[in-house]
């Protein structure tokens, strides 16, 4: 299942796509699945409505039409263009905290952790209804990784990867259902996966609202550092 801990070196250029997360992932982990037009690469919107463009400066015009479709929106981190086309509308929000861990962490006693499957997809998708209703879709299990807690028959708690490169990886979708707050599930789960994907050589990363404070002390609590806020739009183009 998880990996068995390992202590791996890191340096600088390990996080290199890390200020740029969709680009890079769309370019290395993910780029079979990329729909890419030019300096614009996206997500199948199955998968995530993620976006990522090459550079600030790039010409997004065409590459936009023909990716995006009428009345949908997109979001993107790290870097948006500098210019949209008319019709299209970008909306900064908060900037995110971005962290990654370089250490393995101490994993707290607590129920059994599985990886999850299609069989537990249904579950998934109401677990992260309740907390990521934008961010997470059907397919997006099929990005890496997930696993579980179960709980008198009930996904209690889960945890995922999403994006990455050769070198790194994101932990996402990590929630608990709000029956199960207060269990150290989130704790648990985020310790084995970190510990997992260091014994296999990659730099985990996440992202957090800055207005999440409860998530934002847990990561910095058990031990992943904040290295930058990153930008993050939604970016929508009109009927």
């Amino acid at each position: 299942m998880l990996d068995s801990l390992a202590v791996t070196c890191f340096h600088p250029g390990m996080e290199a796509g890390l200020d740029n997360p969709f680009w890079s992932s769309l370019q290395t982990r993910h780029r079979a699945l990329a729909l890419q037009q030019g300096d614009v690469a996206r997500y199948p919107p199955e998968f995530a409505p993620f976006l990522g463009v090459a550079d600030a400066g790039a010409e997004v015009d065409d590459a936009l039409a023909a990716l995006v479709a009428p009345d949908d929106s997109v979001l993107l981190l790290g870097i948006a263009p500098q210019r949209v086309p008319g019709g299209w509308q970008l909306e900064a929000f908060a900037d995110l905290a971005q962290m990654p861990c370089t250490r393995p962490l101490e994993v707290i006693d607590g129920p059994e952790v599985i990886e999850l499957s299609g069989a537990h997809r249904e579950d998934v998708l109401a677990l992260t209804a309740l907390v990521y209703p934008h961010y997470f879709r059907p397919r997006t299990m099929e990005l890496g990784r997930y696993f579980g807690i179960y709980q008198d028959g009930r996904l209690a708690a889960m945890i995922g990867e999403r994006l990455g490169t050769g070198t790194t990886r994101e932990a996402s979708a990590i929630c608990t259902h709000p029956d199960f707050n207060g269990r150290g599930y989130a704790r648990r789960l985020t310790a084995m996966l970190t510990n997992g994907l260091l014994a296999r050589g990659h730099l985990p990363f996440l992202h957090v609202s800055r207005e999440n404070r409860r998530a934002l002390r847990l990561y910095e609590q058990i031990g992943y550092r904040h290295r930058r806020d990153i930008g993050f739009w939604s970016l929508r183009r009109a009927r």
